[in-house]
């Protein structure tokens, strides 16, 4: 039996969900069911796809899952920021060569530097990080942290807290595992400094008071390789643009001091995890590069992708593509 509807009592989104819809997608939730005359006082529910048809009993719909229905929205944001983050980087790497040739148009030329050597590039921004007076944002990708890193940090952080700039760090749910991430944050102690971390991050980014941004120069290579070269950007387009990348991670992210709610496996048993994981691999990374993107050690990484292959029946890393894209695991994610 359908549901009657002429034109939309309820033109609203998910946003602004109606008072009726709220109600109903709650009782809906904590009952598990809501049957099909209940939902006709808020058929939005149906259109936004937060009920669907029970497959066992015609007369009943059932809840989407929150978790489920925010992952499907925010999926293809995620996808379109990084889309625009690697044409933003193809475009400033496309027409560096011609910034160049006239003396008169040196402008974006000397907003984007490229930095070459670790030691080089950790000493300039060493410098700007020194000089900042309002704002530090940094995105560090990958797991654990060695001490003499963390040290290396609480250094550069205390001058900066002390002297009242705000510093939000954005870091992989893996970083949690290891205690010196906590000790880092009990160190600094000051509530100008906040942690927050997500399962997969973008490449690492640091933000200076929104006039300097420092990013990888070559996406591509794994974490480790893509410290010996860096781009420094001055352009203030291209600054608040990483600004806004930034802003949205961290809404999204979990402060260090709260217990993340992992995602439950799906009934076929393919977690969160293994679904970036089959993303990644669908892109055509290599296993190396998956670790480095979800901040995991390449062991952890093949057991990840052994048990994926194991739920999908893969009999071999060349079918496991396949399997994924029949599968259709990723509309999930």
């Amino acid at each position: 039996m359908g549901i009657k509807r002429g034109e939309p009592e309820h033109p609203h989104g998910y946003i602004d969900l109606c008072d009726a819809s709220t109600e109903l997608y709650a009782r809906a939730l904590r009952a598990g069911r809501l049957s099909r005359s209940e939902a006709q006082a808020a058929p939005c529910l149906i259109d936004l796809m937060l009920l669907l048809p029970d497959p066992d009993d015609s007369r009943w719909l059932r809840p989407v899952p929150p978790a489920a229905a925010l992952a499907r929205l925010e999926h293809p944001i995620e996808r379109e920021i990084q889309e625009r983050r690697n044409q933003t980087l193809a475009l400033a790497n496309a027409f560096e060569p011609f910034l160049s040739i006239s003396e008169e148009r040196t402008t974006v030329s000397q907003a984007i530097t490229e930095l070459k050597g670790v030691s080089n590039i950790d000493a300039i921004v060493g410098r700007a990080t020194a000089e900042c007076t309002k704002e530090l944002l940094t995105v560090q990708p990958g797991g654990t942290r060695a001490p003499e890193l963390l040290d290396k940090a609480v250094d550069r952080v205390r001058p900066l807290v002390n002297r009242g700039v705000h510093v939000r760090s954005l870091y992989q749910h893996t970083a949690r595992h290891n205690y010196g991430l906590l000790a880092y944050q009990e160190r600094v102690n000051t509530v100008l400094m906040e942690l927050r971390t997500l399962e997969e991050l973008i490449d690492r980014l640091i933000i200076i008071d929104r006039k300097v941004a420092f990013v990888p120069a070559h996406r591509d290579l794994p974490v480790k390789l893509n410290r010996h070269t860096a781009l420094e950007i001055r352009h203030p387009g291209l600054v608040e643009y990483f600004v806004g990348v930034f802003h949205h991670l961290w809404e999204h992210a979990t402060p260090l001091d709260e217990e993340v709610h992992y995602e439950q496996p799906e009934p076929d048993g393919i977690t969160g995890v293994q679904r970036s994981i089959a993303k990644l691999l669908i892109e055509g990374h290599v296993d190396e590069v998956i670790a480095d993107r979800l901040g995991m050690n390449v062991r952890t990484c093949r057991a990840h992708i052994a048990k994926l292959a194991t739920a999908l029946g893969s009999n071999g890393r060349a079918q496991l593509g396949y399997l994924i894209a029949r599968s259709r695991i990723l509309d999930r994610s």
